[in-house]
């Protein structure tokens, strides 16, 4: 008896699994992005021409059908060898799936081009010195000399192993050696899950892990008398050591453009529109380490600071896409790449050797 109402509670339980299963496979629940090290053993792509779905949250904002082109990145156009595009390269700031195809970065910057054919190379949870291998394989690839650059605040601290936001190159945190970090390949559960609805749901929308679940179920375990043991949190760094390792980032990502053969660098720094918003002082020392690590390159520089300041003093309007995602909207991203337009057209070619600072 208690064998066969054991079978009816399995098989109530996969009946309610397989309708979850169907019901959200009606939805546009983000799907299997399927990245891997496709076209070159140190950067992380999406297979070209894959297509997958992508949306934010319980409630699947911002959800928009995705197609990888030959290169495998969400762009508007595929990738060939000419010499006078230009590569604009970055993480999720780049990418931008979150906002309509039309508003993304690389077709504001090509607007703001007059046509001038951009290559969008964005991935997310990439960082600086994963950039510099985008230069690398978009010039030996497709023959591209001008670059720009849109780099989120964590892009110097982030290029450190261990962050989570390594595709490849990396230094490491305690010695500062340049080592390499991987993602490893998917295993066989991974893969299975990542055609399941259900689990891109539970996982990709609500954020679940085994650990967040793991940790609630011994919580709800405890007795109620039992006080939860209150953790620590795990000491910073002092600023004098980030500063040593956002340096040395900076040195080593520039140490390995610097064999390239560029004619135009622009670097656009986001800034902390928090501060902007609630009308605090606003420093950029991110900016200053980049500018201090880059003595004999032409490098325009384009900082987000002064520019969203004066349009939020003017209009009062938002850069974020909401309380709820802190990526740049399709205003932070037309200032930005105006002004990346603007940089580019007056900047000097590489061989005149200095800083210009926009």
């Amino acid at each position: 008896m208690a064998a066969r109402a054991l079978a009816f509670i399995l098989l109530g339980l996969g009946a309610l699994l397989l309708s979850c299963e169907l019901l959200l496979r009606l939805l546009p629940v983000s799907s299997a992005t399927l990245t891997g090290y496709h076209l070159d053993p140190l950067i992380l792509n999406y297979p070209p021409r894959h297509a997958w779905t992508s949306a934010t949250g319980w409630d699947l904002r911002n959800s928009y059908r995705n197609l990888a082109n030959n290169a495998g990145y969400i762009a508007h156009r595929d990738f060939k060898h000419d010499t006078e595009a230009v590569a604009l390269i970055g993480d999720s700031f780049v990418e931008a799936s979150m906002l309509p195809p039309a508003e993304r970065p690389g077709v504001q910057l090509e607007q703001a081009l007059a046509g001038r054919p951009v290559y969008a190379l964005g991935l997310p949870g990439s960082a600086l010195l994963d950039y510099a291998e985008r230069m690398r394989w978009a010039q030996q690839r497709y023959g591209i000399r001008d670059f720009v650059l849109l780099l989120e605040r964590g892009d110097l601290r982030q290029s450190l192993c261990g962050s989570g936001n390594v595709h490849g190159p990396c230094l490491d945190p305690d010695t500062l050696v340049p080592r390499i970090e991987t993602q490893p390949a998917p295993g066989r559960l991974k893969q299975w899950l990542r055609h399941s609805a259900l689990a891109q749901y539970l996982f990709s929308q609500l954020k679940l892990t085994p650990q967040r679940l793991w940790k609630q179920a011994l919580e709800q375990a405890r007795p109620p008398s039992e006080a939860p043991a209150v953790k620590a949190a795990p000491p910073l760094a002092p600023a004098s050591a980030q500063l040593t390792g956002q340096n040395a980032v900076a040195h080593e990502f520039f140490r390995r453009i610097a064999s390239l053969d560029l004619r135009r660098l622009v670097i656009v720094l986001d800034t902390d529109r928090d501060a902007i918003y609630a009308g605090r002082p606003i420093g950029n020392p991110e900016r200053q380490v980049l500018i201090t690590q880059a003595p004999s390159l032409s490098v325009q520089w384009v900082d987000a600071t002064p520019l969203l300041m004066q349009d939020y003093a003017r209009q009062g309007l938002s850069f974020d896409v909401g309380p709820y995602d802190k990526h740049l909207n399709t205003l932070g991203v037309r200032l930005l790449m105006e002004a990346a337009a603007r940089s580019l057209r007056n900047s000097p070619s590489a061989a005149h050797q200095g800083r210009d600072l926009y």
